[in-house]
């Protein structure tokens, strides 16, 4: 239990420290320590119990469960203040009818509650221990360098930096929480923690769109809080002694008692891993910092939302309500695919990216069966490290260039070779075989196919996972063109952002190498303790995996070898003579100059287009589980 508590309190002990700072490099010491305390712990957790299932801890629940309440209403007065201020009425109405049913539990209902098993561990909460503790900690380090230069090209924004590193810890010692917790009180404790940070990080330039955009997130993911509150209510009238409280005692109840919990807290989960109509969120969360959206891209705000409808997969297994909740995510994969393509924007690319492999997950936990829960853990895993690179890639592109568009990263393998190379990993593992993430939508279709409504997903997975090669392809294209001008320019990055990168870009190819042993080692033991049945990867399809990569592993290493023969050719315009400058004679003898350019296909995949269809499918898929709930209910 002593890991467990330390997850939770160092980060939040470092974050009242870092808060007191104004000093950069002191600030960088003790995120960099902190940064290497975390990913130790978590690396200690997982070397000490991964072996050892699920382990429960008797923690006292009245004195914790107070303070957590009385924290609950301070960030209510706190969102109130806030909502007034800024004329966010709708928000100030979504506060007080979440308050309103926490202050009624909590006077009218919580006497003579006493659950017992409030913090657990067992596998699955291991994984996301090892991508809070280990990827979390790395953006953080990566942030000490990042701001500083952001505030350097945006003297504009006032200086809170302090502020912002506090947030930070204090948003990782609430996943922590979050994923340690077998009390569902606790858990919606933390949620609301990760809601409040998340709102606190989108508005941190104070401008006008960024304060919107904050209240936009915290506008539906309030609407989850609700809905996550009311199951709150429901499990304390249907059971007054707290039992039902405990996570593992709900989901063992069985789906009749255990159904209506699980789809309003579905619901919240839904709202915070923007799935659609909820996508809003996540992409207005662009105006942060970059790794503001990284955090909450890999290893903070939308995983604890995936995470915890996989928890309640078993229980949604073969419901209709689950089958609903599964289609909402196969939409969002579909669709969110269809609009990557439609963006130049690197950071919309990579969040429509992210809504659509989050859809992906959903739709796996919805339909709930031990193999697409293999696959959705998988997905977690692999989206947590790539994305994450990606995004810190993106965000040191943009400091160097000026630009985060597409078109502007031509031939970015001559200008910054070192971070162009991450980039190409960092997308490989996307979309590429051996990586993780095709494997994890090889697993997928496996587990579709023998499931209710099957072929339907296996469509909608088809069709999205092609709309998905197209937009990661095209993206890797501009960056590894050969360009004869531009010089290199990546000189000038910081040592800290080369530490980071160069960690994820490791952390990307090792989890490729070893993900046999990460199924073997953690996602198998969990599923078989939930299930009692598990899934692996077949031998024969490890061999073709061992074999890709060690193709794959032939070129780089082959470099050194012919580098030194290899020789620049002229770029061949149908017999058109070129200049080193890349100019030649056109139609009536007019030069030119050669460009390429990718179509975006905006008229056909543009957002408003889509959306005008997806968001209103999913609110009514939405209301069709609502309605299963309510004849449950009745």
């Amino acid at each position: 239990m002593n890991e467990l508590i330390f997850l939770i309190a160092f980060p939040t002990i470092i974050a009242f420290i870092l808060l007191l700072l104004s000093n950069n490099r002191i600030r960088y010491a003790i995120v960099a320590l902190a940064a290497l305390v975390i990913s130790a712990a978590s690396i200690y957790l997982l070397a000490t119990s991964y072996a050892r299932g699920t382990v429960y801890y008797t923690v006292p629940f009245e004195p914790a469960s107070q303070m957590m309440f009385a924290i609950e209403m301070g960030i209510a007065l706190l969102l109130l203040w806030l909502g007034i201020r800024f004329k966010q009425y709708i928000a100030v109405l979504l506060v007080l009818a979440q308050s309103a049913l926490m202050v009624y539990y909590e006077f009218a209902m919580s006497h003579g509650m006493d659950p017992v098993k409030n913090l657990f561990f067992d596998q699955f909460s291991i994984i996301m221990a090892m991508i809070i503790g280990i990827i979390g900690s790395l953006i953080a380090v990566y942030a000490v360098s990042y701001m500083q230069t952001y505030h350097g090209h945006h003297p504009e924004v006032r200086d809170r930096r302090r502020f912002f590193f506090f947030v930070t810890f204090i948003f990782l010692a609430a996943m922590f929480g979050l994923v340690f917790s077998n009390n569902l009180l606790w858990v919606f404790f933390f949620w609301e923690i990760t809601t409040l940070a998340s709102f606190l990080l989108i508005g941190y330039a104070e401008s006008e769109e960024a304060t919107n955009n904050a209240f936009l997130a915290l506008k539906m993911n309030l609407l989850g809080g609700i809905a996550f509150a009311g199951a709150i209510l429901y499990l304390a009238s249907a059971d007054p002694a707290g039992g039902l409280l405990e996570l593992d005692a709900l989901i063992a109840s069985g789906q009749a008692m255990a159904i209506v919990p699980a789809v309003l807290i579905s619901f919240a989960g839904l709202t915070k891993a923007a799935q659609m109509p909820f996508s809003g969120w996540l992409v207005g969360a662009m105006v942060a910092p970059t790794p503001v959206s990284a955090l909450l891209h890999s290893s903070t705000m939308v995983k604890a939302g995936v995470y915890i409808i996989v928890r309640f997969a078993p229980v949604l297994a073969g419901s209709l309500a689950g089958v609903s909740i599964a289609m909402v995510g196969a939409v969002t994969f579909l669709v969110a695919s269809g609009i990557a393509i439609s963006q130049s924007n690197a950071k919309k690319v990579l969040a429509y990216s992210t809504i659509a492999n989050l859809g992906l997950i959903v739709a796996c936990a919805g339909v709930g069966t031990y193999k697409l829960v293999w696959a959705a853990i998988l997905l977690i895993i692999f989206h947590a490290i790539a994305k994450s690179l990606l995004f810190l890639c993106v965000g040191t592109v943009e400091h160097r260039t000026g630009s985060r568009d597409i078109e502007d990263m031509d031939g970015l393998i001559v200008r910054m070779p070192r971070l162009a190379a991450m980039m190409f990993v960092g997308i490989a593992g996307m979309f590429l075989a051996p990586f993780g993430m095709l494997i994890s939508k090889w697993a997928a279709i496996e587990g579709f196919i023998d499931a209710p409504f099957g072929l339907i997903f296996v469509t909608i997975l088809a069709f999205g996972g092609a709309l998905t090669v197209f937009f990661w392809s095209k993206w890797m294209g501009k960056i590894i063109s050969v360009t004869p001008y531009g010089e290199k320019i990546e000189g000038t990055i910081s040592r800290q952002k080369w530490v980071v990168l160069t960690t994820l870009t490791a952390l990307t190819v090792l989890a490729a190498l070893f993900f046999p042993l990460i199924s073997s080692g953690l996602i198998e033991p969990y599923l078989l303790g939930t299930f009692g049945e598990t899934a692996r990867l077949a031998q024969d399809n490890i061999i073709i995996m061992v074999l890709m990569i060690s193709l794959l592993l032939i070129l780089p290493f082959s470099l050194p070898f012919y580098a030194k023969a290899g020789k620049t050719m002229p770029a061949y315009m149908c017999g058109r003579p070129v200049t080193t400058d890349l100019k030649f004679a056109g139609s009536a003898g007019i030069e030119r100059t050669m460009t390429t350019r990718n179509y975006y296909f905006t008229e056909y995949f543009g957002e408003g287009r889509l959306l005008r269809v997806a968001n209103p499918l999913c609110i009514l898929l939405i209301l069709l589980a609502g309605a299963i709930l309510a004849g449950a209910i009745l």
